[in-house]
């Protein structure tokens, strides 16, 4: 009863949305402004205003009310606002009706719904030229 020596089995703690490597999202509300460069390793949601670089080892996804203006390189990619830049997704891509791109667009997979405003130049690259799963090629220095 009170020696009992059974191990206990723990319960990991649920996940907030976000992806299966990630364990929350992040988030810039409605009416927010940002400036720079932020860099994040979970699920990134943008609601307000980014003036910058935004580089997410995760998903990014520009909300109906979100906009950015810069330089974005994520893993997947849902955009429903605004976006003005150069936007690099090693995987998947998606358009919403209501989405207002323009710029240099690289990615893998891409998906554009009917009514979204697409004025972009695209590559579509298996890993997305210049994101995290990009092949590279590593020079290598030799000491004589």
């Amino acid at each position: 009863m009170f020696g009992n020596k059974k191990k206990k089995q723990e319960i990991p703690p649920k996940k907030m949305g976000g992806s299966p490597k990630t364990a929350g999202l992040n988030s810039l509300v409605q009416q927010t402004n940002l400036e720079g460069t932020i860099q994040a390793d979970s699920d990134f949601r943008v609601d307000g205003t980014i003036k910058g670089t935004l580089n997410c080892t995760a998903k990014v996804i520009i909300g109906p009310t979100g906009a950015v203006e810069g330089n974005i390189k994520c893993q997947n990619a849902v955009i429903e606002g605004r976006f003005s830049g150069d936007l690099r997704v090693a995987e998947s891509l998606t358009v919403k009706e209501s989405a207002q791109l323009s710029g240099d667009v690289y990615t893998a997979t891409l998906t554009v719904q009917p009514g979204a405003a697409f004025n972009v130049v695209c590559k579509m690259t298996k890993g997305a030229a210049g994101t995290k799963t990009a092949t590279t090629e590593k020079k290598k220095v030799l000491n004589a």
